[in-house]
């Protein structure tokens, strides 16, 4: 059967829709694991580098401010990034695939 009029099933079980669903897992997984990495990261630090994380960078600030700053706005960013993904593939593939059902 051609790609265009597929059932729902088809669909499901087709090589395109499973290439999204893996696509997709896979810049999750990555952007997750990235922001594992630096707020655990973040964390650790202050556990076992206090001397580092107290040293001081101005007259009151110490450095686990603006790491800690960091940290928050590197968040954000790679929320920013799955947004613009989804919206410039994602959602794009989604709309192809949506168009090619019965």
């Amino acid at each position: 059967m051609s790609q265009a009029g597929q059932s729902t099933h088809e669909m499901l079980e087709s090589p395109a829709f499973k290439r999204l669903v893996r696509h997709r897992w896979m810049v999750s997984v990555i952007l997750t694991l990235l922001l594992f990495v630096i707020y655990y990261g973040y964390i650790l630090l202050i556990g076992y580098n206090k001397p580092f994380m107290a040293t001081k960078i101005g007259a009151v600030t110490t450095l686990g401010i603006p790491l800690g700053v960091g940290v928050i706005v590197l968040s954000w960013l790679l929320t920013v990034i799955y947004v613009i993904w989804a919206n410039k593939v994602y959602d794009v593939e989604v709309k192809n695939l949506k168009s090619q059902l019965k």
